[in-house]
């Protein structure tokens, strides 16, 4: 396997955003990562394009990347069309990094897009739904809300029973990641909020209120992988030190993240203490505290007590999110895994402005999706580390 780095990323902002389309949206994110690149578009030789909802949402299904990326003039290259749920865009990357990896192609473009917002806001709930077993979940399922969100709330409250975690420590997630999406300008949400004044907002499913919820987004953001023989002199890549996919078992005994992050971790040749950042899945405030244990940045149950500790805040030992996560920056379900890697990207080229963290040289993050039983169906974990020219 070859040595594959980011040569270069783009991103829209993550917001709802009703007079724009995805073909939009997307053009933007990809011109964006080409320029970051410094390269043409004659120098990429293929794409996958991560997408969850278009064709619930817009009707487009089949060849969603090949005509959205045909206007910015990707003719003649193969385009693979990736649907994985929410961890569609990250899926993406790795299918990018494979090719390149494997020394199929020496420049592969990765993009995830998704426009969520539609004027009737049960389909975009719907849609969302999709990622469920259909055959095995309820048909009268709640209004108003994705149904996901039931899911992540039974896995809460479980996970209160056995570790002790209160509804605080969900809203300490909240606190941090809302802090942290002020100092992100593509990010939906940011500012200074209190645990009461998130323990006080509107009730969604018990036991999460309105900020614990990750919001309907629209977005779209892009990687260039390429070779060693395509890093410029002096150009700011970032290396791709793993790319691990995972469903989950069959016999659910084993966490999904757990699995991609113990798979991740031995092929980048690092532990979890070796970590300077990370970006994971808080699509529930819940979710971001089962995170820490399952990378192993805590032991078993210890996620409530890394949240009070402050560490994984801005100026702590691990900070964790530092772009938003997904309750602040926004949840494009298709682009979301792709946001992440924006973030590792820019926090190891020591480019993220006020949210930099300090000598960042290995980054993390974690992007999962779907449900089923008591667990994700799909989480992938890549790695990346310093620059490498």
């Amino acid at each position: 396997m070859r040595d594959v780095y980011v040569a270069g990323v783009g991103m829209t902002k993550f917001a709802k955003q009703p007079d724009r389309s995805l073909k939009d949206l997307t053009a933007e994110a990809v011109n964006a990562a080409m320029k970051d690149a410094g390269q043409t578009v004659g120098e990429v030789q293929s794409c996958y394009f991560g997408n969850a909802v278009a064709g619930s949402i817009t009707g487009q299904e089949m060849l969603a990347g090949q005509f959205l990326l045909r206007p910015l003039g990707f003719g003649g290259i193969p385009v693979f069309n990736v649907e994985n749920a929410c961890a569609s865009a990250s899926t993406a990357f790795h299918l990018a990094w494979q090719a390149v990896a494997t020394g199929v192609h020496d420049a592969v473009l990765a993009v995830g897009a998704e426009k969520m917002t539609h004027p009737d806001k049960a389909r975009s709930f719907a849609a969302i739904g999709g990622s469920v077993d259909v055959e095995t979940t309820p048909a009268d399922r709640p209004a108003g809300r994705s149904f996901l969100m039931d899911m992540y709330a039974e896995s809460s409250l479980r996970y209160m029973e056995q570790t002790g975690a209160t509804r605080a420590d969900f809203a300490r997630v909240v606190v941090k990641n809302q802090r942290h999406g002020m100092l992100n300008p593509a990010a939906q949400y940011g500012g200074e909020l209190t645990v009461e004044q998130v323990l006080a907002a509107r009730e969604i499913v018990w036991p999460f209120t309105l900020q614990m919820c990750s919001p309907i987004s629209d977005g779209a953001a892009a990687a260039l992988l390429v070779s060693e023989e395509l890093v410029p002199p002096g150009g700011r890549v970032v290396a791709v030190l793993a790319s691990v996919v995972r469903s989950a078992p069959a016999d659910g005994l084993a966490s999904v993240t757990g699995l991609a992050a113990g798979a991740a971790y031995e092929a980048a040749g690092i532990g979890p203490i070796d970590l300077d950042c990370a970006e994971v899945h808080d699509a529930a405030a819940s979710a971001e505290l089962m995170i820490y244990e399952q990378l192993g940045l805590t032991e078993p149950g210890g996620g409530a007590a890394l949240i009070r500790s402050g560490q994984t805040a801005l100026g702590g030992s691990l900070p964790v999110n530092t772009s938003g996560g997904l309750l602040a920056r926004g949840h494009p379900i298709g682009a979301t895994g792709l946001a992440q890697i924006v973030e590792a990207v820019v926090q190891l080229r020591g480019t993220a402005g006020d949210r930099q963290v300090p000598g960042a040289r290995l980054a993390l993050t974690q992007n999962a999706g779907g449900w089923h039983g008591s667990d994700n169906v799909a989480s992938v974990v890549h790695i990346f580390g310093g620059l490498a020219a």
